[in-house]
Parts: C-alpha cells; sequence; structure tokens
C-alpha cells in the first residue's frame, strides 16, 4: 500500500479509486457499490492486477474486488466477512478498522449488501447485483 496515495485518498471526497501501479485508473464521489459496478460496466474487469482504495469494504465490495482483479485493497472500514473473502483470493488488505458486519446507514440491522453477499461467490453476487440494478 502506498501511503501517500492512502492517505490523499482519505482527505479527499472521494468514496472509491483504482490505481492501475500508481497511475490512476478510475475515481468516484457515488455511494455503495454503484462507482465499483460502473468501473466493471466501464470496462474496468480486464486482466490486470489493480489497487482499490474505497471508504468502505464490506464482503459485497470485497467480492466485486475478485472481479476487477485487486491485488490490494485499502479501506478505513472492512468487515471480517470481506477479510474472508478477500484472504480466500490472496488480495493484500489494508483495514484500519475491522467489525463483525458492514451495517446499515441508519445503524438498524445488517447492511442489504453484505447480507446479499453471504455464501456468494464473486461472479454469482455481480450477476445478482447487476440484476437488481436493472429492475
Amino acid at each position: 500500500m502506498s501511503k501517500d496515495l492512502y492517505n490523499d485518498f482519505l482527505a479527499s471526497d472521494d468514496t472509491l479509486r483504482i490505481y492501475r501501479d500508481k497511475t490512476p485508473a478510475f475515481n468516484s464521489k457515488k455511494d455503495q457499490l454503484v462507482p465499483l459496478m460502473e468501473y466493471i460496466a466501464g470496462g474496468g474487469a480486464v486482466n490486470k492486477p489493480v489497487t482499490l482504495y474505497d471508504k468502505v469494504i464490506g464482503n459485497a465490495a470485497a467480492l466485486l474486488a475478485v472481479i476487477i482483479h485487486a491485488r490490494e485493497v485499502s479501506s478505513p472500514l472492512g468487515s471480517k466477512l470481506a477479510v474472508k473473502t478477500l484472504e480466500k483470493h490472496d488480495i493484500k488488505y489494508h483495514l484500519d478498522k475491522i467489525v463483525p458486519r458492514i451495517k446499515r446507514p441508519d445503524g438498524k440491522g445488517m447492511c442489504p449488501m453484505e447480507e446479499l453477499s453471504i455464501d456468494k461467490e464473486p461472479e454469482e453476487f455481480y450477476r445478482e447485483l447487476k440484476a437488481r440494478m436493472l429492475e
């Protein structure tokens, strides 16, 4: 992890940044999984490894990180479910704080995307999420 790039990301309004080597490939200020889905839709899921900086890495984001061939992810907040997925797929990670699960914005219950991602493989989750976004 590049501390400079990570600190620059944390100080920004961006919710997501993706780099190929140290070259910016994508950034967004949009919430939730929308930026990752936009990156994939724009052809971002090529076989070139990327580094991902995201404000929150739940299991849903971790599964999508597999789809985009992330070699490393960094975030101020991640879930234990995400750690399990990242480790399973040999993706390095730096999470400032690890929580049991990502919660809903109102704090009442599990994040719906975290819940949807449980026991799913990356492609399976991506297909289901894509179908839901098109509804």
